[in-house]
Parts: structure tokens; sequence; C-alpha cells
């Protein structure tokens, strides 16, 4: 079973259903769900969707998201450590290079996400959905 780090976006693209980009993301999502691979979301991504979806759809519907996520998704930590790697990584967005930190740790063997190119220097491998996709084996 592979392990992943699903990147916040890719997240929000299911949750917000953020076209055109939310069928690829859904197909992620489901081989999560039924366990064809491990997903995780790093401790921080939390955070950002919680106050992304409170936003959009209130606290209450925001608070229940939350929930349904922890259901489906491990949190990869992110402790003082992984800030300290984070911060000597080669990465320009301190936010993705606390995300490629984050899956490093939790030893996940890529990172999906519809940025790969702003995770170049990460010692975890980033693919878009699209590419993860036949990896996971999922039509």
């Amino acid at each position: 079973m592979k392990r992943l780090l699903v990147d916040t976006n890719v997240a929000l693209d299911v949750l917000l259903d953020r076209e055109p980009h939310v069928e690829k993301s859904v197909a992620i999502w489901a081989a999560i769900e039924t366990r064809l691979s491990e997903g995780f979301l790093a401790a921080h991504a939390i955070t950002t969707i919680h106050y992304l979806m409170q936003k959009e759809l209130g606290v209450a519907k925001a608070k229940q998201m939350i929930g349904l996520i922890l259901l489906v998704f491990r949190v990869a930590p992110v402790d003082g450590a992984v800030i300290e790697q984070a911060s000597r990584l080669p990465i320009a967005d301190f936010e993705d290079a606390v995300t490629a930190a984050a899956a490093l740790k939790s030893d996940c063997e890529f990172i999906v996400t519809r940025d790969p190119k702003g995770f170049r220097g990460s010692p975890v491998r980033a693919l878009g959905p699209e590419a993860a996709l036949p990896i996971l084996q999922v039509d």
C-alpha cells in the first residue's frame, strides 16, 4: 500500500467541488477512503482547510468536514523537528517546505499536489493527481 501526503489544494478541490480539478482529486481521495492507499494530510493543512471551509460554508459545516476528513486521512505531525527540517529544505514556499518535511517524517512515498513544481527540492517526490493515479492503480 502506497503512503501519500495530500496537499491542501487537492483536498480543497474535493471539499469545495472545484472545477476542473475535482474529478482527479476525488479519485485520489477515493483511493485513500477505500484503503488502496494510506493517505495523510499535514497538521497545518487541517487548520488551513478549516479556515477556508468556515469562510465558504460556516463554522458548523467546517467542523463537520474536519470530522469527515479525520475518518479518511491520518495526520502527518508538524512539530519543531519538522519546522527545522523545512527551514533547511531548498523550497521557496515555506508552507510547501513544511508539507514536504511532514511527508518525510511520516514516511510518505510521494506528495499529491496540483503544484508539483512548487516542491522542487523536496526529499519526497511530488506528483499531480493525474500522475499519481496510475501509481495507485486507480481508473
